[in-house]
């Protein structure tokens, strides 16, 4: 089997010198994202970083990235998976992978695309200045905040706003489920904790949006790449709603002025909900990042899918 680990707090320069140097990603190859996840681990072999992941019941294993030899990489997956005796579900697949399996694979795998699991990739200067006609329902959701809290504060996420954000999320989550007690936040709630708890370790950077020492939003993210920042988390009180809009936008001017190259922001996916699908579509995205799953034949059941 290969020996896969929980990927180290000390390992992330380690990491990210194979990240950034593949080609642009899916959010789930973030440094930050691997750690506080769900069960993921990972293996350095081949001259490549190789991924085992657990998610509500399910073993898969995300597409390996690096320069090494990754049809190595994923004859050893095909060997680990034979060896635990599971079905082997390779995902994050983007067009190129999959031309790249198919190629070193041919006939072997089946190809499911993930439609929930797109990431939506925005330019950095579009969600900073919200320019043209297009953006004008945004550009009234920002006014209309600054209009209703004139004394509200951006402020870098550091110190006590860390655990003062967790309070806030802690709400909001309960809001959510009180609303609707099917919901199901276990997972988002221990990826939440996880990331304050480790904040700086992780790489994460952030913002809030305080008003009478009240906080009426927040965000965070890491880098994905050497020109893409991933937000993993933004959250609104429940009597703020145009704070969306407007940390939003706070965010992106905060990024692009501390780092210039970036070029991108990475918001995530959509988890299939209409709601969340529609509200990304209508900041106008770049670009969609397409992912699939490849099932290998043999293992092609129903629990084979995304």
């Amino acid at each position: 089997m290969i020996a896969f680990h929980p990927l180290k707090l000390s390992e992330k320069k380690a990491y990210e010198q194979i990240l950034f140097s593949a080609p642009p990603r899916g959010c789930e190859y973030s440094f930050a994202n691997l750690n506080i996840w769900g069960r993921q681990q990972v293996a350095f072999v081949h001259g490549c970083a190789a991924f085992f992941s657990h998610f509500y019941g399910r073993n898969v294993y995300p597409y390996p990235i690096g320069d090494g030899d990754r049809r190595a990489v994923i004859q050893s997956v095909l060997d680990d998976a034979a060896e635990r005796g599971i079905p082997c579900r390779i995902t994050n697949l983007l067009p190129a992978d999959w031309e790249e399996l198919n190629r070193w694979f041919p006939d072997q795998f089946a190809l499911r695309t993930d439609r929930d699991g797109f990431d939506y990739v925005y330019a950095i200067d579009a969600l900073a200045d919200l320019s043209g006609r297009k953006y004008q329902k945004k550009r009234n959701h920002c006014n209309r905040f600054q209009a209703l809290h004139p004394e509200a504060r951006v402020l870098p996420m550091e110190g006590d706003l860390l655990p003062r954000a967790l309070d806030m999320a802690e709400q909001w989550y309960a809001h959510r489920l009180r609303a609707d007690p099917h919901q199901d936040f276990m997972l988002e709630t221990i990826a939440v904790e996880k990331a304050l708890r480790h904040f700086h370790a992780l790489g994460m950077e952030g913002l809030v949006i305080e008003e009478d020492g009240k906080l009426l939003a927040m965000t965070m993210g890491s880098r994905l790449s050497r020109d893409t920042f991933d937000v993993h988390f933004e959250k609104a009180a429940q009597d703020a709603e145009e704070a969306y809009a407007a940390i939003n936008q706070a965010f992106a001017r905060y990024l692009r002025e501390k780092y210039p190259e970036l070029v991108y922001l990475n918001r995530e996916d959509d988890m299939g909900l209409e709601g969340l699908r529609r509200a990304k579509l209508s900041y106008h995205p770049a670009y969609l990042v397409e992912k699939s799953w490849a099932c290998h034949l043999e293992d092609l059941h129903g629990d084979c899918q995304p």
